[in-house]
């Protein structure tokens, strides 16, 4: 289902949430903060007041919107409690049916990852054309710093968020 940027800004606050706030994984919050900076007259002014609300976020309310994003092929796609988003998302590169060895290689690099940095690996799906080129960026981040990494994962999110908006609004 798909809406309008003109029935988006009609909406008051709650309906706006209901509709916007599973853009940023689990975080309704952010919907509810954009929510005070209508009316957009685009997508990219909607997706933009939804970063700057990410962006004017507390470091802890930022590194909870990580932390609310599951891990590629990891535990919540194994359990089937991804979100429809994700799902997707995951599903489009095969992600949800990856081989043994890829499956072990997956695991490998979101373990290191986590171990490391304390979050999950955020890679923004919709930029990648292959799943190689997916895992290849994790295993290369792995040898990054805590500081760079804390704004790559906020960076992928809003590729996640404005791929999302993409799809559930018309200009």
């Amino acid at each position: 289902m798909t809406t309008s940027l003109a029935h988006l800004n009609a909406l008051d606050r709650a309906g706006f949430v209901r509709l916007l706030g599973a853009v940023f994984e689990h975080s309704p919050w952010v919907a509810e903060r954009a929510w005070e900076r209508r009316p957009f007259a685009s997508i990219e002014a909607l997706h933009a007041a939804m970063r700057g609300a990410v962006r004017d976020a507390r470091a802890g309310e930022q590194l909870a919107l990580i932390r609310a994003h599951p891990e590629l092929a990891g535990r919540e796609a194994a359990a089937g409690t991804l979100t429809a988003d994700s799902t997707s998302e995951q599903g489009r590169l095969g992600f949800t049916a990856l081989s043994r060895a890829e499956v072990e290689r997956v695991a490998r690099a979101n373990a290191a990852y986590r171990e490391k940095f304390g979050f999950p690996c955020i890679v923004a799906l919709r930029l990648h054309p292959t799943r190689e080129s997916v895992i290849a960026e994790m295993e290369r981040r792995a040898g990054s710093d805590r500081a760079a990494e804390l704004a790559a994962a906020l960076d992928q999110i809003g590729h996640i968020a404005r791929g999302r908006l993409d799809k559930l609004l018309t200009a």
